[in-house]
């Protein structure tokens, strides 16, 4: 699935941002390693007027989301595409074409770029405020580019589709009402917290808590 059938299965911009600020919290819950980056993260300061969710695997794959008054932006990487960068020394044809005004400096943001300058992207779409839909540009003889697993997670939206991510990847069963609890934005709680993880205690995750801008009690 690429990037023109995965924008077609995301929901609106206020779902997307939901879900992934709800991504971020459980991580930060679930993630008690300080060595390891959390999987997915969220920043409500990324800029005076904008937020940013961020997925990063370890392993040299991930996504960024820029939220804005004007919109949301997206990049996806999928290092193992045809169409990286890395392999072919330069943007897949199309994928920056159409990019609204609006979000150039998220498009030119330095943060989502290779030394050279070249974005780190196999995958790229966008919505204004104003759009009924989710748009990317028109991407040339398309491959794989990650955006069916990159985006897997955001375009589902079902609390269920994490339990079964977090289950695999943090290898423990985890409590799917607290992970509802979550995805809901209900007020974090030290029984949600120790529900996901008795190592936990919500006095932990003060700092993350205010980053991601999610409600505590």
């Amino acid at each position: 699935m690429s990037v023109f059938e995965m924008i077609r299965r995301l929901p609106e911009i206020g779902a997307v941002r939901r879900v992934s600020r709800a991504l971020a919290v459980l991580d930060l819950v679930l993630n008690d390693d300080q060595d390891i980056l959390n999987f997915y993260s969220f920043d409500a300061r990324w800029s005076p007027t904008e937020e940013a969710a961020l997925m990063r695997d370890g392993s040299g794959n991930g996504y960024s989301i820029v939220f804005s008054p004007d919109g949301a932006f997206a990049y996806g990487f999928d290092h193992e595409s045809p169409m990286s960068p890395w392999t072919t020394g330069k943007l897949w044809p199309g994928l920056l074409d159409g990019v609204p005004e609006v979000f150039h400096s998220a498009r030119d943001d330095k943060a989502f770029a290779e030394p050279n300058g070249v974005p780190q992207a196999t995958v790229c779409f966008w919505r204004t405020t104003e759009d009924s839909a989710w748009r990317c540009g028109p991407v040339h003889n398309v491959a794989a580019d990650g955006a069916d697993w990159l985006f897997d997670l955001v375009a589902d939206g079902r609390p269920e589709a994490y339990l079964t991510f977090a289950e695999d990847y943090y290898e423990r069963a985890l409590d799917l009402d607290a992970v509802r609890h979550v995805y809901a934005l209900m007020p974090l709680t030290e029984y949600v917290v120790t529900s996901l993880n008795p190592e936990r205690r919500l006095t932990d995750l003060k700092e993350g808590i205010a980053e991601i801008g999610y409600p505590r009690s």
